[in-house]
């Protein structure tokens, strides 16, 4: 018992701790999803600064320093007042340089076309602190106009001190205005300055674009990595199901198939064996908290995988309102389950052999009224003990979590549940309401699986490591024409079609010697695939959508 619960509190830490690390995760998920925002954004950032540059008109600056100063002396004390005199005067100076007085005189100087506030808005003036130095900027769009009045400022201002300062029994002023720093003619503009201002506004572009990004990003809750996922449903993640082409119309891994996608199935197989060493689940069930998140292709295809080890396995469709898993392998879905619940059949009626017989089918069987409560009866209980006592691995393709209730009874009645989530479309939210659907019923949670994966959201090069299209010695098209020939043959007979798998009439594994899968032994004599990653159709799941919208 405190063992379990030191257990339970370290994985509550290192959820925690993931929880934590989560937010920058994100950060970068979103930055990755939402680039071309980021790259409009400064191109849109750069296009708008240039168009403001290119109707903007040049202003060119001048400037000159005046430097105040009281009339000499050889008294050290009469210097320092003089100089604390200028100091406290150069304050003032500043606002009687931007004066209206000031800058009448200068128009009426240089005849200018322009009003004393028009001309004062062009002029600055600053003091150097702790100084007796005052700056003056002049903006205009003419440079020649910028320096003659900034000249002409200063000379003015100089004769303006002059009148002020000097007392009326006195003919010389004590105050004197020097230029220290005479005005230059510009030669390029101060403002707009093009390889200063498009730069910037690419760059202030691209912020905005990051920041849309990241809002995006915030905003879409969809599990898109295996942290969140495995964060969300409080279990491991035990595959990525990446999206492939070529199992979109059959559903189903083709026989002696090494290609990426039949690998990542038997990925899903080893880690469920590994769960629980001791104990392994032998009946598991297989749901999704919404529908069309491929939870029947996984079920299939994963039924495929473990019959591959030697395994008697037997799929349980229980999906009774949308039932897809059945059809999927080729078998007759009008009797089966609802048959064996309801009391008209036993089990021996209604189950169906695919392929070498390893794999054994319970379909769903006729349309029930009440689908919910035949799930959660004792009647169902007998059926799962009866194929636990027949078969090695039990799996059943249950209904989805969370619009309706009939997989909540069902989830108690089983060893362990794989939940599967759509990449970039289950919403975190509900997986985490689905694992609380669980938890009220104590059910266990084996693990999670990721399906309909973009091949580019898993860039590690080692999974293509040995992979293959088309298995050894059977060509694709040979195997497009089989199925399609089965295809035709099912259609005149009124059955129903046939995947590629059933066609053929072989699940089971290649020989040892035949080179056609890698595996490594378990210990017991049972093959194990190697190292590999799940994968799926996006055609399989919005099949299963598309079929369970009411």
């Amino acid at each position: 018992m405190l063992a379990d619960d030191c257990d339970r509190g370290t994985s509550s830490v290192l959820l925690e701790g993931d929880k934590n690390r989560m937010p920058y995760a994100e950060y970068i998920r979103a930055l990755r999803a939402g680039w071309w925002l980021a790259v409009l954004g400064a191109l849109l950032g750069a296009g708008l600064a240039t168009a403001v540059v290119m109707a903007s008109t040049p202003l060119y600056e001048t400037n000159t320093r005046l430097f105040v100063s009281t009339v000499g002396t050889d008294d050290l004390a009469t210097a320092v007042q003089g100089s604390q005199f200028s100091q406290e005067r150069v304050a003032s100076y500043a606002q009687l340089l931007e004066s209206r007085d000031l800058m009448a005189t200068v128009i009426d100087r240089l005849d200018l076309a322009t009003t004393p506030d028009e001309l004062q808005s062009q002029i600055e003036a600053t003091v150097v602190p702790e100084t007796v130095l005052l700056d003056v900027t002049v903006t205009d769009p003419e440079p020649e106009r910028a320096l003659a009045i900034t000249s002409s400022v200063a000379d003015e201002f100089g004769e303006l001190v002059t009148r002020l300062e000097t007392p009326e029994d006195a003919t010389t002023s004590p105050v004197r205005i020097a230029v220290v720093a005479s005005p230059e003619l510009p030669t390029e503009p101060s403002s707009p300055r093009t390889a200063r201002d498009v730069p910037l506004g690419a760059a202030l572009g691209l912020l905005a674009g990051m920041g849309a990004a990241v809002l995006r990003g915030r905003r879409d809750t969809a599990v898109k990595d295996d942290d969140a996922t495995a964060t969300a449903v409080g279990a491991p993640v035990i595959g990525d199901i990446v999206t492939d082409a070529q199992l979109a119309e059959a559903h189903v891994m083709r026989p002696y198939d090494t290609s990426r996608v039949a690998e990542g199935f038997r990925q899903v197989r080893a880690n469920l064996q590994f769960l629980r060493v001791d104990q392994p689940p032998r009946v598991i069930l297989v749901s999704s908290p919404l529908a069309g998140e491929g939870k029947s292709t996984l079920t299939v295809n994963l039924a495929l995988a473990l019959s591959e080890t030697g395994l008697s396995v037997t799929l349980v469709e229980a999906d009774l309102r949308r039932p897809r898993a059945a059809r999927y392998l080729g078998r007759v879905t009008g009797v089966g389950l609802t048959n064996i619940l309801s009391g008209t059949a036993d089990l021996d009626d209604v189950l169906q052999p695919h392929g070498d017989g390893r794999l054994q089918v319970l379909a769903s069987g006729p349309k029930a009224p009440n689908p919910g409560e035949l799930l959660s009866s004792e009647a169902m209980s007998q059926v799962l003990a009866q194929l636990r006592t027949r078969s090695d691995v039990v799996l059943v393709d249950g209904p989805p979590l969370l619009p309706v209730a009939d997989a909540v009874g069902l989830a108690s009645r089983v060893d362990g549940v794989v939940i599967c989530a759509r990449f970039g479309k289950t919403p975190r939210e509900a997986l985490e309401s689905s694992r609380e659907v669980l938890d009220r019923v104590g059910a266990s949670v084996l693990g999670a699986v990721l399906t309909m994966v973009p091949p580019r959201a898993r860039t590690t090069g080692a999974y293509a490591y040995g992979y293959s299209d088309d298995p050894p010695d059977r060509p694709r098209s040979a195997h497009r024409s089989g199925s399609r020939a089965g295809r035709r043959a099912a259609a005149a007979d009124g059955s129903a079609p046939e995947t590629a798998v059933a066609a053929s009439g072989v699940d089971g594994p290649p020989s040892a010697d035949d080179g056609r899968t890698a595996t490594a032994g378990t210990g017991d004599g049972r093959p194990v695939a190697s190292a590999e990653r799940p994968q799926s159709t996006s055609r399989a799941a919005e099949d299963e959508e598309t079929a369970d919208r009411p």
